[in-house]
């Protein structure tokens, strides 16, 4: 029976060698050059814990030690700051990205050309544009994901964080659409007797609050009328899609007459005809980094519309700016992997956690100078906001040059 059982054995291990296998294709990422593979798991997990280690300290920073605050001093629940904590996570995330691949594309060419890996490259042929290319396909796919986060997750998580968090500190806005509103009108004002024209402020309109599509404590600066000074106040506006006007409930009308007399006027309902223009302004986010593009770009077109030059041109400038912060990554990868591959370079995780500190700081000081020369309007929009990333991409191909020789 054993010799049975052996025989069949040996005819089944017979056909099995026999058998005749299909071909088993390599994946996808198996055709990527050899050389890039191993460049791109070098850089990989230095990306990784700079990620984590920059989004764990500005986390602690930024929102942590006020959360923690809030619970021991407010008595907000650790389940709802662990909710507000991760709902604030992407914006930090946007902030670490760039910075992550400077430190990650740093410290991994760094160690290549200490341990002479780099030098082994250059003596077959290999040349240094060719050894950071693995690390610039890396820093444009990190641009890409940075700016989906910043123009699709990052407003929309922020938004549901301040909701989150007020509606547990008892803080009801559901149906909160701001405070403070400011809108201005700008337009041409003519005096009716020389017929003289000038382009100034025509309407200055002010609400403390918007609550429930009402604006409480409303006041009302007129200029359109040459000469006369006009100044409404009431208790609360609301716009009226019958009349197509603001109405004004419980107020005082005080008018400045061009003869230096004043006069005033009580009313419980006033119909003022202004536009939706100050709706339109409460229901936009304070912080134009809580908008999308399509937001701020929609926001820009109201500011221009009502002749607001100041906040549109600083609208413009957020705006480009929302492509700016993505470019970081690009050039900080280009800057990052340009100084690690140069000769004979030894730099610690420790020593490249500190240029990685310095090299942001002085990328993030120039950006910022540059956008308030833009909205100063010093500079055109797209110049304050694209020349950082210019200065900054010229420095690292004299770097990367520097590398190569």
């Amino acid at each position: 029976m054993i010799k049975s059982i052996l025989s069949k054995a040996k005819n089944l291990i017979s056909w099995l060698l026999d058998l005749e296998l299909p071909s088993i294709s390599f994946p996808r990422w198996r055709k990527i050059p050899l050389i890039d593979r191993w460049l791109l798991g070098e850089l990989i997990p230095p990306l990784l814990f700079a990620i984590a280690a920059f989004t764990v300290v500005s986390l602690s920073v930024g929102v942590m030690f006020d959360l923690v605050r809030k619970i021991v001093e407010a008595g907000l629940s650790p389940k709802i700051a662990l909710q507000v904590l991760i709902l604030r996570l992407p914006s930090f995330l946007v902030l670490s990205f760039p910075m992550a691949v400077l430190m990650a594309t740093l410290l991994a060419y760094s160690r290549l050309s200490a341990n002479s890996e780099l030098k082994a490259l250059r003596s077959v042929g290999v040349s240094t544009t060719r050894m950071i290319a693995p690390a610039l396909i890396l820093a444009l796919f990190m641009t890409g994901l940075t700016f989906v986060f910043n123009d699709s997750i990052v407003p929309m998580a922020n938004r549901n964080a301040e909701v989150t968090l007020k509606s547990a500190l008892g803080k009801a806005i559901a149906t909160e659409k701001g405070n403070d509103i400011i809108y201005s009108r700008f337009g041409i004002v003519t005096d009716p007797i020389t017929s003289m024209r000038r382009d100034g402020l025509t309407h200055l309109f002010y609400s403390r609050r918007f609550r429930n599509s009402e604006m409480q404590e409303v006041t009302l600066l007129d200029f359109s009328r040459y000469g006369h000074t006009q100044m409404l106040v009431a208790k609360k506006a609301f716009w009226n899609e019958i009349e197509s006007k603001w109405e004004f409930i419980d107020g005082t009308i005080l008018t400045h007459l061009p003869n230096g007399s004043t006069s005033t006027t009580q009313f419980e309902r006033y119909l003022y005809p202004l536009g939706t223009g100050p709706t339109k302004i409460a229901e936009l986010p304070d912080d134009a980094n809580d908008m999308t593009v399509n937001e701020a770009l929609r926001a820009e077109r109201l500011y221009a519309e009502t002749g607001n030059v100041k906040e549109s041109r600083r609208m413009k400038v957020r705006i480009q700016e929302k492509f700016t912060l993505p470019m970081a990554c690009f050039v900080f990868g280009l800057v990052g992997s340009s100084l690690g591959a140069k000769p004979n370079t030894r730099t610690s995780r420790s020593q490249g956690f500190g240029l990685s500190v310095v090299l942001i700081l002085f990328y993030y000081v120039l950006s910022f100078s540059f956008s308030s020369l833009g909205v100063k309007g010093t500079l055109l929009p797209f110049v304050a906001a694209w020349s950082p990333v210019l200065i900054s991409m010229f420095g690292g191909v004299m770097l990367l040059r520097q590398a190569s020789r």
